[in-house]
């Protein structure tokens, strides 16, 4: 399959919801580049050069070896929970593009990789990501054992980088059997510091597993057929044999993404929209949520237990805890970026609000992206009771976001690191994707220029 794709096999639908895909995950990827893990994995990352090099996204003349390059931009991508997420469960796209924007710039070729071969390597990496999680009942699921970007991302990167690199049938199998042994993160490493390693992980080995393969290793060509190859990720692992390419239908043409409009875990989403809801019902005209007045908050959620945290202590913790979001929106009528900071979580208000928290794990409330709901409950001192339930919040592929708005999200994400025009050529640069014939460009515009000053000494030199 991955072999035998060609940019004519791209649909209009397909091309579009896959820039889309790319445009915000480079927003959530330079947004990233300001927190303690990239910094943390860009300084363990310099330990390794190389006579090529790749960009790291919203950066100053900070190169490294492609590997290392994809490996942080990875982190980036996934350092807040602010990136895509599919059904079934996995974040597909971080895994993908940094593969793309290091091999692009770092591997000369002649004539130059265009717009269409990245977009078709792109979709490659994420039709592979799909194909391999619809073999299994258990990845209907949100999951509990493994984390998927680390299984499915890890193959999705290598068949990404294969493609994009041009290998031949066999060293596409070669690569993702390599890839294989590179994939699996456990699920007890979510709202900590290393999660986001897990999609760093999976852009860096699928790299290295393709560039293993072109070296002529070799691996168990049947091992994607095997419930002792990938099969021990996934319970129910029932492989099917793939449509020739003559019929095939692409998974992204049937199944849209979700974007999220704040940075924490997608089961949050619903909440927050909750919240929301409840909230009009106490608060008008601009006041304060009256907490002294709240005798407790019932919220009914799928049993999800990795986000199920009654007081995070850390940006991570709170990220993944459905009753976090509950207060934060309860409290504040709304949830950004800052919501995460650590002066925000430990607000005595918050505090108070959590301890008022109790759960609900409604036996139809299925812990599925695809058909899970949250339901909040407030009840008052006095006892009215004010309830509000989403089922589909504004974001999720039931209800995506506008173009509009997703290019109002890459501007917030991306305008810290970089200068508006950069920001505004990203824009108009994937836009047009498919008709950009040295899609290195891309790389040109994620680098952050100097300063004028040192520009200009630079310049003297």
């Amino acid at each position: 399959m991955i072999h035998g794709f060609k940019v004519a096999h791209l649909t209009d639908r397909v091309i579009q919801r896959s820039k889309r895909m790319i445009l915000d995950t480079l927003g959530v990827g330079l947004l990233g580049t300001s927190t303690e893990v990239f910094y943390k994995a860009s300084q363990y990352s310099k330990l390794y050069t190389s006579n090529i090099s790749s960009t790291v996204w919203g950066q100053m003349d900070f190169r490294l070896p492609p590997t290392y390059a994809a490996f942080v931009n990875g982190v980036a991508i996934h350092s807040m929970d602010f990136d895509d997420t599919w059904h079934p469960a996995t974040h597909p796209s971080g895994a993908v593009l940094p593969v793309l924007t290091a091999l692009s710039e770092a591997l000369p070729r002649s004539p130059k990789f265009s717009g269409l071969d990245l977009l078709l390597a792109f979709n490659v990496g994420i039709e592979v990501q799909g194909r391999l999680m619809h073999f299994s009942k258990e990845a209907n699921d949100i999951p509990k054992r493994f984390h998927p970007p680390s299984v499915v991302g890890t193959l999705g990167s290598a068949a990404a980088a294969s493609k994009f690199l041009g290998l031949s049938l066999t060293k596409c199998q070669e690569a993702l059997a390599i890839a294989v042994s590179h994939a699996g993160a456990p699920m007890a490493n979510a709202a900590t510091q290393t999660k986001p390693l897990h999609i760093g992980n999976a852009a860096k080995h699928g790299i290295e597993a393709a560039f293993l393969a072109m070296l002529g290793l070799q691996g168990n060509k049947q091992i994607l057929d095997m419930e002792a190859g990938f099969g021990a990720f996934y319970a129910n692992y029932s492989p099917k044999v793939l449509p020739s390419l003559v019929s095939h239908t692409w998974l992204l043409d049937q199944q849209d993404v979700a974007f999220k409009r704040f940075p924490a875990h997608l089961a949050t989403h619903w909440m927050a929209d909750a919240a929301a809801s409840v909230r009009r019902h106490i608060v008008t005209d601009g006041a304060l949520l009256p907490i002294n007045h709240i005798q407790r908050i019932v919220l009914r959620i799928p049993d999800v237990q990795y986000v199920n945290r009654p007081f995070p202590d850390s940006e991570h913790e709170a990220r993944h805890s459905f009753q976090y979001v509950a207060c934060a929106m309860l409290l504040d009528g709304g949830i950004t970026v800052p919501s995460f900071h650590k002066c925000q979580i430990n607000r005595p208000q918050v505090r108070q609000l959590l301890r008022k928290v109790e759960l609900e794990h409604p036996p139809d409330n299925l812990p599925s992206f695809n058909t899970l709901y949250c339901e909040v409950s407030v009840t008052l001192k006095d006892g009215t009771t004010f309830t509000e339930r989403s089922s589909t919040f504004y974001g999720h592929w039931r209800k995506p976001l506008s173009q509009e708005d997703l290019q109002k999200k890459f501007r917030a994400n991306a305008s810290g690191m970089l200068p508006c025009d950069k920001v505004e050529g990203l824009i108009r640069i994937v836009e047009k994707l498919e008709d950009i014939e040295d899609c290195s460009v891309l790389t040109t515009l994620l680098k952050r220029p100097c300063p004028p000053q040192e520009a200009s000494d630079l310049s003297s030199i």
